[in-house]
């Protein structure tokens, strides 16, 4: 089954970039497998990222939305001269004035205003697919059309396709800050998603930027070498696998089976990833890696809320019993409860790969059972520059700290009533800011309760 990528605004649509040709790198490498097992992964991939013209060309199923021309003329430019693959220059959409990073001008102005034209690009991008899997939409949450336009985007694929898939693949701000209003267009971003979105898959700017820091040893790092990095981490979940020891076939609705997995009830929808192994191509020459080394570390990052298997903490263990009541966020928020958790494993004996340390119920919340919150996928097929290489994506109280600042730091604001006339002269009134702070508290309430 096919996805349709809408990438939004300037963060999107460099990311979405940098994720086609990470996919298209992926699935034209030898993989250290079998021919025939090579073979059918490209197939695979190509059907769910790809249309194949007639001469054999790859041309990815993507939306470009921005309210400025520059980056779309850029993004669209850099996947032709990659020679591998390109976009359909039919499947865009840009104007000469941008949101000026207000989600109200996004969300009120420019998505109402150009919503005919934008939906009209998506029915004939869904209308190329054989089966529509769904929709994978990336914006940014900090500036004005990623996170407004995008949001509004988003309310009109729910509204259209009510019975497709929808996952939003949504980056969080520096905490240091991008532009002052970014916490008010991230709380207005986040509560509207959470009505519409199936779920949202997180990256935080922080932790990527430390990636490419520490693990990555890039001295100057750019935003295009943080969206490397988004983008391998997301390739290495939507990639093909198998999704069940001895399964005959890889997953065939990648979004609906990521769904199943992760998203048990609807009041839990934020999804976070952590990826191992991530290093230079030098540093990786010198390293070797096992199963049981790389499943160890996964799974303490995941204990301990580390979000990068340097500095994690080994002395944050699984409690003997589950947590009775709320846990206080004023408190250090140590062990990480999860309510869902799906390890993918990639590459050469995957067979001696065992996932048994994710099964224990100490890890998650008592109200499931850990039948019902562990999923596995598997391939013997390599990842990208990896021999051996393991995912996961969680469904925890991972993200709750964030959460839990970024909707103080607005509220602090708030109270004031800093900027908040920027907003309402778009047509967003204060009582939708208190409504969005009531979403996102009882969300923070929910899992620190898990």
């Amino acid at each position: 089954m096919s996805l349709v990528t809408l990438q939004l605004g300037q963060c999107g649509n460099q990311i979405g970039y940098e994720l086609f040709d990470a996919i298209c790198s992926d699935f034209h490498s030898n993989g250290l497998c079998s021919r025939k097992e090579n073979d059918h992964y490209q197939t695979v991939s190509k059907d769910r990222f790809f249309d194949e013209t007639e001469s054999g060309d790859f041309v990815s199923r993507a939306l470009l939305l921005d309210m400025e021309p520059k980056v779309i003329s850029q993004t669209l430019s850099l996947a032709t001269r990659s020679g591998k693959w390109s976009y359909n220059n039919k499947s865009q959409f840009s104007q000469k004035q941008g949101s000026g990073n207000n989600w109200a001008n996004g969300y009120c102005v420019h998505g109402p205003k150009h919503q005919e034209h934008v939906m009209d690009l998506v029915r004939k991008q869904v209308e190329k697919c054989d089966r529509l899997g769904g929709f994978f939409t990336i914006m940014s949450m900090a500036g004005g059309t990623g996170s407004g336009m995008g949001t509004f985007i988003t309310r009109c694929l729910r509204d259209a396709y009510p019975n497709s898939l929808l996952l939003n693949e949504v980056i969080w701000p520096y905490g240091t800050g991008e532009v002052i209003v970014q916490n008010y267009n991230s709380i207005l971003t986040l509560a509207h998603l959470y009505q519409y979105s199936d779920a949202l898959l997180v990256h935080e700017n922080d932790i990527i930027h430390k990636v490419c820091a520490q693990l990555m040893n890039i001295k100057q790092i750019s935003f295009r070498d943080i969206n490397k990095v988004i983008a391998h981490q997301l390739s290495s979940v939507f990639q093909p696998a198998y999704t069940a020891d001895g399964a005959s076939h890889y997953s065939r609705n990648p979004l609906g089976e990521l769904m199943e997995c992760l998203v048990p009830h609807p009041e839990f929808k934020m999804l976070g990833l952590r990826n191992i192994p991530q290093m230079s191509e030098h540093s990786l020459a010198y390293s070797t890696f096992t199963w049981h080394g790389l499943i160890k570390h996964l799974r303490q990052m995941l204990i301990a809320n580390a979000k990068m298997e340097e500095g994690i903490n080994w002395q944050v263990q699984p409690r003997s019993q589950p947590a009775t009541g709320r846990v206080s966020l004023q408190s250090e928020l140590q062990f990480n409860t999860s309510l869902a958790n799906l390890a993918i494993f990639r590459g050469r004996e995957i067979e001696t790969a065992s996932p048994e340390g994710f099964k224990n119920p100490a890890l998650y919340t008592s109200w499931l059972s850990p039948e019902d919150s562990f999923s596995i996928w598997k391939t013997p097929r390599a990842f990208s520059k990896y021999e051996k290489s393991a995912t996961l994506v969680s469904n925890s109280q991972c993200l709750l700290k964030p959460l839990d600042s970024i909707v103080g730091k607005a509220w602090n604001m708030f109270a004031s009533k800093a900027y908040v006339h920027q907003y309402t002269k778009y047509g967003i009134e204060e009582e939708q800011f208190l409504q969005s702070f009531t979403v996102l508290e009882q969300i923070i309430s929910s899992y620190a309760s898990l």
